[in-house]
C-alpha cells in the first residue's frame, strides 16, 4: 500500500526554539489530511491553531493550512483573499489581527502556526498551501519567505508537502529545496507532465480523478503522490481508499478514519478490476459484453443491447426492463433441438418484454476475491434481478457442473428479501438441493445497498451492507460439491417472469423498471492476483 510506505518515512530533526523535545517524527499510518485542520466536528474556526491541535489529537497523517502575505510582508494562515472585509495583501498584520477568530484566537502568523504544529506532535505532518498572489513578482517572494521561515524554525521534517495552484510557486520551492515534496492543485496537468517537471504529486478535486480515472494508475506508475480534495462523503472516501490514494484531504477526518476500518484494502485486498460508470452511453466494451434473446429458465424477457435496455448515465449503469414487443430471432430455429429444456424458445414468435444481461465473459474473470456491487433494485411482481457468476469451464462441462454463484437474487413477489446461493452438480435447484439463504433488506427500491461476496479456497461469505448472512464452507469432497477453485466471470441482469421470478405472475402495470448500479469492484488478495 503506497500510503503505508510514505507514512512509515521517518525524518530526524534538531531541537528548535520550542518546548518540543522529540528527536524525530513518523507520519501517522493513515491517509487522512485534515482540510484546514480538524475543525468541523468541534465547531472550531478553519485554519486556527485549535483546529491544527485537533488534527494532531486525531492522529491524522497531515493537517492542511493556507498561507498568505500581508501588506507589510507578514505570513499569515488564512484561506480567503480577504479577512473580515479587509484584503489581506492590502492590509497590515496589525490591522488584520484586531479581528479575532470565532474562538477568540488572534489571526495566526505562519510562525505561530508552525511552532504550535511542532510542539507535542510526533505524527501529524504540516501540509502548507501557498496561495498565489495577483501582484507581479510576489509569488517568488512568498515562496522564498515561507521556505526561509521553515528553515529558521528547523521545521523541515514536519512539512509533509507544499501544495499550490501556482506552478510558479511549486517550481520555486523545488529550486530552494530539491528534497521538498510538492503537489499541484489545479487539476489541469497530466501525471506525465508533473513527473517531467519534477513535481512530487497531484492533489486534485475528487471529480477530476473520476472524470479521468486513467490518471490514477498513471500517477502510480510515475511514482507520484496521489491526494484528492475535498472528500466528505462515504462514497467518495470509499472509492479513494479502494484506489489506494496516498492522501485524502477532508473536512470529515473522523469519517475517513472510520471508513478505513471497513475498507477491503485494510483487510489485505487490492482492487484489481472495477467500473465506476463515470461515463455516458453504452457500457465500456473493454469490460462488458452482452447476452441476446431468450436464454433459459422460461423467462419472458428478450435480452438486447439497446440503449433503452442498458446504458450508462449520470454516473450509473441502468439495466431497464420494458413492456414492449420484439421479434424472436430463434423462432422455429433448430439451434435447440437437442436441448429439450430450451425448446420453449423456438415456440415464441414475438417477445412481450425486453431487458438486458451484461457480463465480463471473455474479458475478465477471477479465482477467489471480494466481488462488490452497489445497486438499487427494480420493483414489481414478476421481476427477477440478479448479480451472479458462472465458472469459466461452462462450455466444456455445462451447467451445473461449472458452478454458479448467486451473489444477489431478488424476486418482486418477495419485496423485503434477497438471496445468496450456490449451484453445483451436487447442489442445485433442479434437485432442490441448492445451498442458499435469504436476508431481510430495507428499502431495496429506494436506497442503494452493497451486495458482496468474499470467496476463498475454504469458504464463501454472502454479504449485505457489511453483514455476512450466508457462509458456505468447502467440504473438501469433489468438484460436484465445490467447483469453485477456478475462474468465474460476472453477470448482471434483470429478468422478467421465469421459473422463479414468474411464480406469482407478472404485473404489467410496473414497467419500465430499472436496476441502477453505482459501481462494481473486484478485489483480490495479492497472492491470488
Amino acid at each position: 500500500m503506497r500510503f503505508l510506505l510514505l507514512c512509515c518515512f521517518v525524518l530526524s530533526i534538531n531541537a528548535c526554539n520550542t518546548s518540543n523535545s522529540k528527536d524525530d517524527i513518523a507520519f501517522a499510518n493513515n491517509p487522512v489530511i485534515a482540510h484546514r485542520g480538524a475543525w468541523k466536528s468541534q465547531n472550531l474556526p478553519e485554519n486556527s491553531i485549535a483546529s491544527l491541535k485537533q488534527a494532531i489529537a486525531l492522529n491524522c497523517t497531515g493537517s492542511e493550512f493556507d498561507v498568505r502575505m500581508t501588506l507589510d510582508n507578514v505570513l499569515v494562515v488564512t484561506h480567503d483573499a480577504d479577512y473580515n472585509n479587509l484584503v489581506v495583501e492590502k492590509s497590515t498584520y496589525k490591522e488584520l489581527s484586531k479581528h479575532k477568530l470565532a474562538n477568540g484566537e488572534t489571526l495566526p502568523t505562519l510562525k505561530q502556526y508552525i511552532l504550535s504544529g511542532i510542539q507535542n506532535n510526533n505524527s501529524t505532518g504540516l501540509v502548507c498551501e501557498i496561495k498565489p498572489s495577483k501582484i507581479p513578482g510576489r509569488n517568488d517572494i512568498l515562496a522564498k519567505s515561507v521556505m526561509k521561515l521553515v528553515r529558521e524554525l528547523k521545521a523541515e521534517p514536519y512539512i509533509l508537502s507544499y501544495i499550490s495552484f501556482s506552478y510558479e510557486i511549486l517550481n520555486k520551492i523545488r529550486e530552494l529545496d530539491p528534497n521538498a515534496k510538492t503537489q499541484y492543485l489545479d487539476g489541469s496537468k497530466a501525471p506525465e507532465r508533473l513527473k517531467r517537471d519534477g513535481i512530487s504529486g497531484m492533489d486534485y478535486l475528487v471529480y477530476k480523478y473520476k472524470k479521468t480515472p486513467k490518471w490514477i494508475e498513471a500517477a502510480k506508475q510515475q511514482g507520484l503522490l496521489l491526494n484528492a480534495w475535498v472528500a466528505n462523503n462515504a462514497e467518495d472516501i470509499d472509492w479513494l481508499l479502494a484506489n489506494e490514494f496516498d492522501f485524502i484531504t477532508t473536512d470529515e477526518p473522523e469519517l475517513v478514519l472510520e471508513r478505513i476500518k471497513n475498507t477491503p484494502i485494510n483487510q489485505g485486498y487490492k482492487l484489481v478490476w472495477s467500473d465506476e460508470f463515470n461515463y455516458k452511453g453504452k457500457p465500456d466494451s473493454t469490460k462488458w459484453t452482452y447476452d441476446y434473446g431468450f436464454i433459459s429458465n422460461e423467462e419472458k424477457q428478450y435480452f438486447t443491447d439497446s440503449l433503452k435496455n442498458v446504458r450508462v448515465e449520470n454516473g450509473y449503469l441502468i439495466i431497464e426492463s420494458r413492456k414492449e414487443k420484439i421479434a424472436n430471432k430463434d423462432y422455429k430455429s433448430d439451434a435447440f433441438k437437442n436441448k429439450s429444456w430450451l425448446k420453449y424458445i423456438t415456440e415464441i414468435d414475438t417477445a412481450q418484454y425486453t431487458s438486458a444481461r451484461i457480463k465480463t465473459d471473455g474479458l475478465a474473470s477471477w479465482k477467489y476475491g471480494r466481488i462488490e456491487v452497489k445497486a438499487k433494485l427494480p420493483k414489481g411482481v414478476g421481476l427477477w434481478p440478479a448479480i451472479w457468476m458462472l465458472g469459466e469451464n461452462r462450455k466444456q462441462v455445462g451447467w451445473p457442473e461449472c458452478g454458479e454463484i448467486d451473489i444477489m437474487e431478488h424476486v418482486g413477489f418477495n419485496p423485503d428479501s434477497i438471496f445468496g446461493t450456490i449451484h453445483t452438480k451436487a447442489y442445485n435447484h433442479l434437485k432442490n438441493t441448492e445451498r442458499g439463504k435469504k436476508i431481510f433488506i430495507e428499502k431495496p427500491y429506494d436506497a442503494f445497498h452493497v451486495f458482496a461476496l468474499e470467496w476463498t479456497p475454504e469458504k464463501m461469505d454472502f454479504i449485505l451492507d457489511d453483514v455476512v448472512y450466508n457462509r458456505i464452507e468447502n467440504e473438501h469432497k469433489t468438484t460436484a460439491e465445490w467447483p469453485f477453485d477456478q475462474k468465474f466471470h460476472l453477470i448482471l441482469n434483470v429478468s422478467v417472469g421465469g421459473m422463479l421470478g414468474g411464480r406469482q405472475g407478472i404485473d404489467d402495470s410496473i414497467f419500465p423498471q430499472q436496476m441502477t448500479v453505482d459501481y462494481v469492484r473486484v478485489y483480490q488478495n495479492k497472492e491470488n492476483i
